[in-house]
């Protein structure tokens, strides 16, 4: 790998997990120490890190969670689509699963109309949206605080997803890909994913069209783990047919 794509994959996991260690870098990417601190020297001088003893964390962390403001704002027309279409595949009564990130977030503010929903979520800024109306219940995850996402994550996270049935997830990705599957900037929420997914009854998967044919670092499984994907209309027609060929239902957000 190149130190200019080495440097943007340590910032799209410093933009999804808020902070890292040297030596957890230098292990995941196989280089040297020195040559993650350089990386890190880099992304500083550019100003998108803070470095610290051992480590950095991205710069933005303290004002996004004043401010109750997501990492990934890039593409929100698109999300925006998106939100609006998966919204309406949302009945009164259902019960939902809402995982956390700026498509999903696009979802819960399209929601306001729906009666008797049962919401569970890790997304602290979705609960807060949803969690005023008279017509949800709505449940959040236990967890360590993720600051860029705004969310709950780890074992305690996946755990809450025990003997929990429902009938909708909609899931958030990273990157979406025939060959390599669902894949994710971070580790944390492999666990919760997971959890999530064996919860529902049908998993809708939002991601924008950038994000298909993008792979990250954690691999959470294969795409036909999900029933549909809701996308916007720049998705390309060969990849639409090959998803819609392994089952995967394709709806586009017009």
């Amino acid at each position: 790998m190149l130190a200019q794509q080495r440097r943007k994959k340590i910032l799209e996991l410093l933009q999804e997990e808020g902070s890292a260690r040297v030596s957890s870098l230098s292990k995941l990417f196989e280089v040297s120490e020195p040559t993650v601190r350089q990386d890190l020297e880099r992304l500083e001088a550019d100003g998108y890190i803070s470095r610290e003893h051992g480590g950095a964390h991205l710069k933005t962390i303290p004002e996004q969670v004043r401010s109750l403001t997501l990492q990934h704002t890039e593409n929100m027309d698109k999300k925006m689509r998106i939100g609006k279409k998966a919204a309406g595949m949302i009945e009164d009564g259902d019960f939902i699963i809402l995982d956390s990130g700026t498509t999903v977030t696009e979802i819960a503010k399209n929601l306001q109309s729906k009666k008797g929903l049962k919401i569970i979520t890790n997304s602290l800024n979705i609960a807060l949206l949803l969690g005023a109306h008279h017509e949800f219940e709505v449940m959040v995850t236990g967890g360590e605080f993720k600051a860029p996402t705004l969310s709950l994550t780890g074992e305690k996270a996946a755990d809450f997803f025990e003997q929990i049935y429902v009938n909708k997830l909609f899931l958030a990705t990273g990157g979406v890909s025939i060959e390599t599957g669902l894949t994710y900037p971070g580790f944390n929420d492999i666990q919760v994913k997971k959890a999530m997914i064996e919860s529902a009854t049908e998993t809708y998967l939002v991601a924008d069209s950038t994000k298909i044919g993008r792979t990250s670092f954690a691999a959470l499984g294969p795409v036909e783990l999900v029933q549909y994907l809701i996308t916007d209309a720049d998705i390309n027609p060969k990849t639409k047919q090959q998803l819609e060929n392994r089952g995967i239902q394709v709806i586009i957000a017009d």
